[in-house]
C-alpha cells in the first residue's frame, strides 16, 4: 500500500512492512538516540530505551527505498556503533557526515555538547546533487515546545532539496512533531511521516494542515 502526504502513527516497524518496495525517494529522519534522554521539564521519548524497536527498521528503510537513493540519518554519537551495524547489515554505504554547529551546550559533561550530527547513507550509487551542500551546517534552535528533541524546519530543508527532487517521495519513519514532513511540503514533495506516540502524531498533522504555519520560521 503506498502511503503519501499522511502521518501514520503506529510503530515504523509494522508499517513499513505494509509499503511497497522501491516506492520512496529519500528518508530522511531522527530517531530517538538510544540514550534514555530525558528532558528538563520531564519528557521522555519512546523507545529511547529499546535499541532493538529502533534498529530493526532499517532493513525495511532500504527496501521501501527506491535503487540508487539516499537516506540521512540522525544519530547519537555515544550509540555510533549500534547504529552503524543497523546501518550497514541492512544495507546501506555511508557516503557522507554532517555536522549542525549550535551556539549553546546542549549540556556538559567532559565536553560541552554544542553539535548535532547525521550520516548520508546510500542505497546502491546515487547520482551526486549538482550543489552539494556544506558538511557543517547552521543549526536553529526551537525552543523544543512542541516535542522534547525537536528539530527546526530549517535543518532539515537543505537536505531535501539537495537529495531529492520536487515531486518526490519523502519519508521520515520517526515522524515526532513533523518538521521534516512540513520541510518536504514546503519544498514541493510528497512526504510520509510514521509517528508511534499519538501525541505527537496529532501535532504533526495540525501543522501539516494548517496552511499559516508554511509561513513561519520553526
Amino acid at each position: 500500500m503506498l502511503i503519501e502526504n499522511e502521518i501514520k502513527q503506529g510503530d515504523c516497524t509494522t508499517v513499513l512492512r505494509t509499503m511497497p518496495a522501491k516506492s520512496v525517494d529519500l528518508v530522511v529522519t531522527d530517531p530517538p538516540y538510544l540514550v534514555s534522554y530525558r528532558s528538563r521539564d520531564g519528557r521522555a521519548v519512546l523507545n529511547d530505551d529499546c535499541p532493538e524497536n529502533v534498529l530493526s527498521c532499517f532493513p525495511d528503510l532500504y527496501r521501501v527505498l527506491k535503487p540508487d537513493s539516499l537516506c540521512v540519518c540522525f544519530y547519537g554519537w555515544g550509540k555510533v556503533d549500534a547504529f552503524f551495524d543497523a546501518w550497514t547489515g541492512a544495507g546501506f554505504r555511508p557516503v557522507g557526515h554532517i555536522v549542525w554547529a549550535k551556539n549553546y551546550a546542549s549540556h556538559t559533561g567532559y565536553l560541552k555538547a554544542c553539535h548535532e550530527q547525521a550520516y548520508l547513507l546510500a542505497k546502491g550509487h546515487p547520482p551526486k546533487p549538482q550543489t552539494p551542500i556544506c558538511d557543517v551546517q547552521p543549526w536553529q534552535y526551537t525552543g523544543n515546545n512542541l516535542h522534547p528533541t525537536q528539530k527546526a524546519i530549517s535543518v532539515f530543508t537543505p537536505l531535501i532539496e539537495a537529495f531529492s527532487a520536487p515531486g518526490d517521495l519523502v519519508l521520515d519513519p520517526f515522524a515526532g512533531s513533523g518538521s521534516a514532513c512540513v520541510a518536504a511540503a514546503r519544498a514541493g514533495r510528497r512526504y510520509v511521516g510514521i509517528e508511534l506516540d499519538a501525541r505527537y502524531c496529532e501535532i504533526a498533522r495540525e501543522r501539516l494542515a494548517d496552511p499559516h504555519y508554511f509561513q513561519r520560521a520553526a
